[in-house]
C-alpha cells in the first residue's frame, strides 16, 4: 500500500499566511517525533498561487534584491527574508508554488534525492507539453537548454528547509508568470542566465488547473504515493 499524502489546493493566498501554515504543519510533525510517536506524522502537499512577493533564503545576499523599497511599493511587491535554503526568488500570479511537508524518514533520508525528485516532477510535467527540460550542473531547479551557453533559462526554482527530516518550502513553477518581475532581482543569485515561463515557451496562456493536475499525477509517480484531497478547515487569511 502506497503512503498517503494529504493534498490541498489553497488557491490564491498571501505568502505570510501560507508560510505560517507550513510552519504549523512542520511543528505538528516534529512534535510527534519529539514525543516518541514518529509513526503518526503526516505527509502534505500544498499548491498555491501568491500575490507578488520576493523571498530571500538564509544563504542569499540582500544585494541580489535590485529594486528599492519605494519601487517595490509602487508595484505592490512584498519582501520576506525566510528560513529556506537558496538565494532570492519571486512568487506571483500565474505561478504554481508547491510546498511538500514530507517526513523523509518514511521515504529516503537523502536531501539530494529529494531535490532531484522535485525537479523530476516538473521535468515530467513539462514533457506533457512537449518541452524538453533538464538540470543545470551545480544548480538546483529545472532548466531549458542548460548546456547551451547564452540560451540557459530557468522555469522552476527550488528552495527547501528540513527539520528532523520534515521538509517545508519547495518549488515555484512559472506557468503564466509575468517574468518582468524578475528584473527586480538577481534570480537565485545567478547572473547572466534567463528566466522563462510555460506561457512564454508555448506562446499561449496555459490553464493553471490543468497544470496542477499534471503536477499531482507526476508527484504520485515520482514519490510513489497516493494523494488524498483535503479541505483546509481553518481559514487562511490573505
Amino acid at each position: 500500500m502506497l503512503p498517503e499524502v494529504f493534498f490541498e489546493d489553497l488557491g490564491y493566498q498571501s505568502y505570510r499566511s501560507v508560510w505560517d501554515y507550513q510552519e504549523l504543519l512542520l511543528k505538528q510533525n516534529t512534535q510527534l517525533k519529539i514525543e516518541g510517536n514518529p509513526e503518526a506524522t503526516r505527509h502534505h502537499l500544498l499548491l498555491v498561487e501568491h500575490p507578488p512577493v520576493y523571498t530571500l533564503g538564509k544563504s542569499g545576499k540582500i544585494d541580489h534584491l535590485l529594486w528599492t523599497e519605494e519601487e517595490r511599493k509602487l508595484l505592490n511587491i512584498e519582501f520576506f527574508h525566510i528560513n529556506r535554503g537558496g538565494d532570492i526568488t519571486f512568487h506571483g500570479p500565474g505561478q504554481i508554488v508547491g510546498y511538500p511537508i514530507l517526513d523523509l524518514e518514511k521515504m529516503q533520508t537523502d536531501l539530494g534525492w529529494y531535490l532531484r525528485s522535485l525537479e523530476e516532477v516538473i521535468i515530467l510535467t513539462l514533457a506533457d507539453y512537449g518541452i524538453l527540460a533538464g538540470r543545470s550542473e551545480g544548480e538546483t531547479g529545472v532548466w531549458l537548454d542548460p548546456e547551451i551557453k547564452g540560451k540557459e533559462r530557468k522555469i522552476c526554482a527550488l528552495g527547501i528547509k528540513c527539520s528532523r527530516w520534515i521538509t517545508m518550502h519547495g518549488f515555484a513553477f512559472n506557468v503564466n508568470t509575468d517574468i518582468r518581475y524578475f528584473d527586480g532581482i538577481v534570480p537565485c543569485g545567478i547572473n547572466n542566465k534567463q528566466v522563462t515561463s510555460l506561457q512564454k515557451e508555448l506562446a499561449s496562456h496555459i490553464s493553471l488547473a490543468e497544470v496542477k493536475e499534471r503536477i499531482k499525477k507526476h508527484f504520485e509517480e515520482v514519490f510513489q504515493v497516493n494523494l488524498k484531497s483535503e479541505v483546509h478547515v481553518n481559514s487562511i487569511c490573505s
